[in-house]
Order: structure tokens, then C-alpha cells, then sequence
């Protein structure tokens, strides 16, 4: 979707917000303050395309200082599985049709077998997730 910009409103918008690159947790949580208005009427259908485009730049701001400041480690295939039978609330037996059997399933579980191009295909399928989240 293409937002068509009034630059009068938008310029104003930006003056008053005058939006840069985060570099604290108090110009992050600044920005928030700012964006949840933005939110609330993006919601509701109250917000015209300038709201729009300042809150989609906002969040685009909090985001880029969130994953700097806090990256996120990368994940290991069978971390990746665990967390998300975690999130399911899901034990390995009910991975069993994915492994075909428990015992594999637990192999894997536990690290003592790789994953195979099957396995990782099912495992996608089934947490409705790409399958590089499960590649190493």
C-alpha cells in the first residue's frame, strides 16, 4: 500500500516528533509514548496516511535499537524445536509422526542424531515455520 503524504501535515508531524536514529533507553521508551497514541488510532481506523508513515518509522526507529542493543543469539536447530514444543506445550512423543518413532525423536532431542532434509521439511510443516529455522 502506497501512502499518499500530505507534506504540510506530515512536515508538522515530524517537527514535533523529530524522529533519529535511538541511541538510549530513554529515547526508545520516548518514542513508544509516541508510537501508542499512533497504535490506538492506526486501530480504530482515526489515523490518516501521515500518522501512518510516522508510526511505521517509529517502529522501524525502536526496532533497529532494539536488535542492536539486544541481539538475539542464533539458535540451534534442536534449541529452535525445543523452544517451540515449549511454546505448544508439547512433549517428544508428539513428535513421533515427524520421526516416524519416540526412540528417534529423543535421539534428536538429545543431539545424538542429526537432522535429516525430511525431518526438517516435517518439522516446518508442522510448526508452520521456514525451514531455516531448523538448519545449523
Amino acid at each position: 500500500m502506497v501512502l499518499t503524504l500530505s507534506p504540510a501535515k506530515y512536515g508538522k508531524l515530524l517537527s514535533r516528533t523529530m524522529p533519529k536514529r535511538i541511541e538510549t533507553g530513554e529515547e526508545m521508551d520516548h518514542f513508544i509514548e509516541i508510537m501508542e497514541p499512533l497504535s490506538r488510532a492506526i486501530e480504530h481506523g482515526a489515523a490518516g496516511p501521515e500518522e501512518i508513515a510516522l508510526h511505521s518509522l517509529l517502529a522501524t526507529l525502536v526496532k533497529e535499537y532494539d536488535e542492536r542493543t539486544y541481539p538475539l543469539p542464533p539458535a540451534d536447530p534442536i534449541g529452535m524445536i525445543q523452544f517451540l514444543m515449549e511454546q505448544r506445550d508439547l512433549r517428544a512423543a508428539d513428535l513421533t509422526p515427524i520421526f516416524g518413532a519416540r526412540s528417534i525423536a529423543s535421539l534428536v532431542l538429545n543431539g545424538k542424531r542429526e537432522l535429516s532434509k525430511a525431518h526438517i521439511r516435517k518439522l516446518a510443516e508442522f510448526f508452520h515455520v521456514s525451514p531455516a529455522v531448523f538448519l545449523a
